[in-house]
């Protein structure tokens, strides 16, 4: 099976190829490498940069590539920098997709896996969210992910493609090599900026709102685990060639922590204090998202496989210590 993996340079991208790659799959990345990074990638995958709303350069490679499923990773990821610039989200996180699925009807490639979020749903009451649960992003980057699961699936319906959307909960960690991990020019991330402060790369991490309705008035998430996330884009492709129906699929452990119980983790693995500040909710950060998983686990036969949280931070500090600046000096 060859899988065309847009936005494969990314953190999620990056370790869904090499996922892909390790389970015997032959793997094409078109990326521009804006926030990715061509050494995050492995030597056998095959590399195109360019952008994807470019009709031209995706034409390029469905004509030289002989692609079986797209898994679509491409998107502008930041909820707080789209407040300021909803325009560059909707023309990136939109009309690229628009233009994805034009090229995969021009040549008659009709799966899709998308790698949607669980900023879709907003303020939910439910403590375990379901995939059936109403959608109401508080956020522009939450509303772009539900307008292009809308895209999809109405193209799906015209043109009988078969989608597979992966509504993914708070992603950590890196790489059990340790070779390849998470890291933004522009961080936003919890357990990212809680590590740059164990690492000596600024003197504090800001707690965003501590009046939400919750135990310790901290946001709670859900967290999985980079590797569990990328073995779910593997099942998801075989699932979509096996010829499993459209579908629509919460990745999540179903266990919330909160903002003070992450940072108390990270000071316990890292022996580092880490400093604190209070400082103001951000805009459209709900106060709790949890993930019911039972539907991928059913279908897919996903469950997370790394569920604790020490576990999953030590692995993002292994990738962080090693590599304070990313990309740019190993």
């Amino acid at each position: 099976m060859k899988i065309l993996v847009l936005g494969g340079a990314g953190y999620v991208g990056s370790h869904t190829v090499l996922e892909l790659i390790e389970n015997g799959h032959d793997v094409v990345v078109a990326d521009n490498l804006v926030t990715g990074y061509r050494q995050a990638l492995p030597e056998k995958a095959i590399f195109y940069q360019g952008d994807v709303r470019d009709g031209d350069f995706l034409n390029d490679i469905f004509v030289k590539e002989h692609i079986d499923v797209i898994i679509h990773s491409i998107h502008y990821s930041m909820p707080n920098e789209c407040a300021g610039r909803p325009i560059d989200y909707y023309n990136n996180n939109l009309y690229g997709t628009k233009v994805i699925l034009d090229t995969m009807v021009d040549h008659g490639v009709n799966k899709i896996v998308f790698s949607s979020s669980s900023s879709i749903y907003g303020d939910q009451e439910s403590l375990l969210i379901r995939e059936t649960d109403n959608q109401k992003p508080t956020n522009r980057y939450g509303e772009t992910k539900l307008m292009m699961e809308k895209l999809i699936f109405w193209a799906a319906n015209a043109y009988g493609l078969k989608f597979a959307f992966l509504r993914y909960f708070n992603v950590c960690g890196s790489h059990k090599d340790g070779g390849i991990g998470e890291y933004h020019h522009f961080e936003n991330h919890l357990i990212p900026l809680v590590l740059r402060v164990a690492n000596g790369q600024q003197k504090e991490v800001t707690i965003y709102g501590t009046d939400y309705d919750t135990p310790d008035g901290t946001c709670i998430r859900d967290y999985i685990h980079i590797s569990d996330l990328a073995r779910a884009h593997l099942l998801a492709a075989e699932y979509l060639m096996n010829g499993g129906k459209s579908d629509i699929f919460n990745l999540g452990s179903g266990i919330g922590y909160s903002v003070r119980e992450v940072i108390e983790v990270a000071r316990r693995v890292t022996g580092h204090p880490i400093p604190t500040i209070n400082g103001p909710r951000r805009e459209g950060d709900p106060a709790r998202l949890v993930a019911s998983g039972e539907k991928a686990k059913k279908i897919l036969g996903w469950s997370p496989t790394i569920t604790s949280l020490d576990n999953m931070i030590a692995s993002a500090w292994c990738w962080q210590s090693s590599h304070p600046n990313g990309y740019n000096k190993i």
